[in-house]
């Protein structure tokens, strides 16, 4: 059993490095764009007086920096070869997020906003696997373009992790001759409808509350009449793109569908386990960047003409945060490895439990590391001078949305106890259980993670 990386992938490592030296710490040090990443970040980010979204400036920064890593040919790094990718598999990209997670913050890679000089494109990877041959066109070349973008709908004020349980409605319409779908109904929580010139939403159209069959996932353009966004939330780390969207009578036509007919939950869990493997690798990188920090900090600092670091109450918190990265590490390499000789179907079957354990532990991790990296930093860790506390703010959103700590650690406990895995062909089995948290019948619960 060989635990090393392959000497290929350190050579893109290197290279990644490189072309981060040569190409975007210039383009961060140039027009004062460190205002972006320093102290002032959440001000610099943040369009206060136009309802908390980020200020074209910055979004005009990430924007060339993508152009760059793009031409360079790193952006597309885990698309196919048809859309300019170089097939990326899941252990070469976790390494990668990992990777780039542990430098800290910078242009090359911030995750407030999923942005990164290699992408992460699960909406290109949905559109290709369910899309019709126009839709192909218009959502993969468009967006790859620049010239559309879709958000992700599922969530609603009422119902998040219940995702079978919305309330939005589409009903079959006939509107100038055309035939097509009336939708109507509200989602919460929509990232980057600001930006975008659609927005992926799931409603349902036959069937009850509670059933997987029965929702249909449509493109709705967001000037569509009746499609109103009704406000952006304010969040605990600013600026925001986090939409309420009402949907009053809003007409689309038939070609507007996304796969088939009431058979929309598959295309909301297309690949949930590849973005969950990836979001345990950066929150991981982002762990051992505070853990590093501590400990370089800790040996610095000499209180009372000592070494900080010469104390057990700063030692052990640390060597109990390593140990845990380094088996966190072990267990996201070891499964995106695995991840990459198997079908959908078998992840979903033998590997379900792993990805959920990767995710909520790399997500708790890292808000544990911001926040010892704070307290031992003291004063100067609290403040806005050093990253923890934005490290802290950004993923402890994870802990939520990624799938909420209590849903992957629930699924976790189906495989171990039998109600879901292997034996079980990798869904739930029907079976009664006491309290709020009881395993449900079929897989109902879903990630509420958006897709960029």
């Amino acid at each position: 059993m060989n635990f090393s990386l392959p000497p290929d992938l350190q050579k893109y490592l290197s290279s990644i490095d490189d072309f981060i030296t040569t190409k975007i710490n210039p383009l961060q040090a140039s027009n004062d764009n460190s205002r972006f990443f320093d102290h002032r970040r959440e001000h610099a980010r943040t369009d206060w007086d136009n309802k908390g979204l980020p200020r074209d400036e910055w979004e005009d920064l990430l924007a060339s920096a993508r152009k760059l890593a793009d031409e360079a040919g790193f952006y597309r790094f885990c698309l196919p070869e048809e859309f300019g990718g170089q097939n990326g598999g899941n252990l070469w990209m976790a390494v990668i997020r990992i990777h780039l997670a542990k430098k800290g913050l910078g242009l090359f890679n911030d995750l407030q906003n999923e942005h990164s000089i290699v992408g992460n494109f699960p909406d290109v990877l949905m559109v290709k696997e369910f899309g019709t041959p126009e839709q192909k066109q218009k959502f993969i070349a468009g967006r790859l373009e620049g010239k559309v973008g879709f958000t992700f709908g599922l969530t609603e004020p009422e119902h998040g992790s219940d995702a079978t349980h919305m309330s939005t409605r589409a009903e079959r319409f006939r509107k100038d001759g055309v035939e097509g779908w009336k939708i109507n109904g509200k989602k919460m929580w929509i990232s980057g409808i600001h930006k975008a010139t659609h927005c992926l939403t799931f409603a349902r159209t036959d069937g009850k509350a509670g059933d997987a069959i029965g929702i249909t996932a449509f493109f709705v353009p967001k000037d569509a009449p009746g499609f109103e966004i009704e406000s952006y939330e304010w969040t605990f780390n600013m600026p925001t793109d986090h939409a309420t969207l009402k949907f009053t009578d809003v007409f689309v036509p038939d070609s507007a569908v996304l796969g088939k007919v009431g058979h929309g939950l598959p295309i909301a869990q297309t690949f949930v386990h590849e973005n969950r493997l990836r979001q345990a690798a950066s929150s991981l990188g982002a762990a051992e960047y505070c853990i590093e920090e501590s400990i370089k900090y800790a040996r610095k600092r000499k209180p009372f003409g000592k070494e900080l670091s010469t104390n057990q109450s700063i030692q052990f918190p640390i060597v109990e945060l390593s140990t845990q990265a380094a088996m966190l590490k072990l267990l996201i390499l070891k499964t995106a490895t695995e991840m990459d000789g198997m079908t959908q179907k078998e992840i979903e079957r033998d590997l379900g439990d792993k990805v959920s354990m990767c995710n909520y532990w790399g997500n708790r991790l890292c808000t544990q590391a911001a926040d010892r990296a704070m307290q031992i930093h003291g004063g100067i860790g609290y403040s806005r001078h050093k990253a923890f506390e934005h490290i802290y703010r950004h993923h402890r959103r994870y802990r939520i949305t990624e799938g909420s700590e209590e849903i992957q650690m629930r699924k976790v406990a189906a495989y171990l106890f039998g109600y879901m895995g292997p034996s079980q062909g990798g869904t739930f089995k029907t079976v009664k259980l006491e309290g709020a948290n009881s395993i449900k019948s079929r897989k109902a619960c879903l990630s509420v993670a958006k897709p960029r």
